[in-house]
């Protein structure tokens, strides 16, 4: 099927930001716990080696993602791992709470626009579950933005444009329901969202049947890098493969 740009809520500037907030915590909660990342692991070291860094800039966090349990992987290789997170939208209470799981974690409070990268902000660039959100000009900016700053890219989605995943999508509210009692750090007012007045299952059902349909295919990611200025001078790893039940599509990009 077709690619089709939906529109979000988290990505509305209306949006109330304790509720984007609430989404987000959600999916670093769901990630962690369920190590949808696993497969990746070789993916990130080979892009740290090759980008001769042990710094990670990771941009739009959201909540931090899965890498709260990647970070503790990926220091068994990489003990000096550095992680900064940023976003457009910071959520900074889900930043200080990842930030108290270990003492290599950092944030930074000011909005990042990853197409516009500040130059202060040096290491192997990351993106989880984010590039579906930028329409296909914005995305080639993020990757454009890499490749003239000199950086290697690392983009990872957790699902992908088909039948099986905009399906899982649809029990999504089911999984919001059993999980919010245990996700931290503990909010009321996401109980009240989530039971009383049911508005946060709701808004991850719709922007994760979006998501799915708004995510860029293996080829289409390839045909975006071939479009990019000085794209042969990086070395271009983009692929899928099997995560559990589901599926992580990627795009790691290296200078050579």
């Amino acid at each position: 099927m077709g690619r089709i740009h939906l529109f979000e809520f988290e990505d509305q500037q209306w949006f109330p930001g304790f509720l984007r907030n609430y989404g987000t915590d959600f999916l670093q909660f769901l990630s962690n716990k369920t190590k949808m990342y696993q497969p990746i692991i070789p993916v990130l070291e080979k892009g740290l080696k090759k980008s001769g860094t042990t710094q990670i800039i990771d941009l739009g966090s959201g909540g931090g993602g899965g890498l709260i349990w990647l970070n503790s992987e990926l220091r068994k290789k990489v003990p000096d791992l550095k992680i900064k997170l940023t976003d457009y939208y910071p959520n900074i209470p889900a930043f200080e709470y990842t930030k108290k799981q270990a003492d290599n974690f950092e944030y930074v409070e000011n909005q990042v626009d990853a197409r516009d990268v500040p130059n202060e902000l040096q290491g192997l660039r990351t993106q989880f579950l984010s590039l579906h959100h930028f329409r296909p000009g914005d995305a080639k900016l993020i990757l454009q933005n890499a490749i003239n700053s000199g950086s290697s890219i690392a983009v990872f989605e957790g699902q992908e444009r088909s039948v099986p995943s905009i399906v899982a999508m649809l029990f999504s509210p089911i999984t919001v329901l059993f999980t919010t009692p245990f996700i931290r750090p503990f909010k009321w007012g996401r109980i009240i969202f989530t039971y009383l007045i049911p508005i946060l299952p709701l808004f991850v059902l719709w922007d994760g049947v979006v998501s799915s349909l708004r995510t860029y295919s293996v080829q289409e990611m390839k045909d975006m890098v071939n479009e990019l200025e000085g794209y042969e001078t990086y070395d271009w790893e983009i692929e899928k493969v099997k995560s559990g039940p589901g599926v992580v599509l990627y795009l790691l990009g290296t200078k050579k």
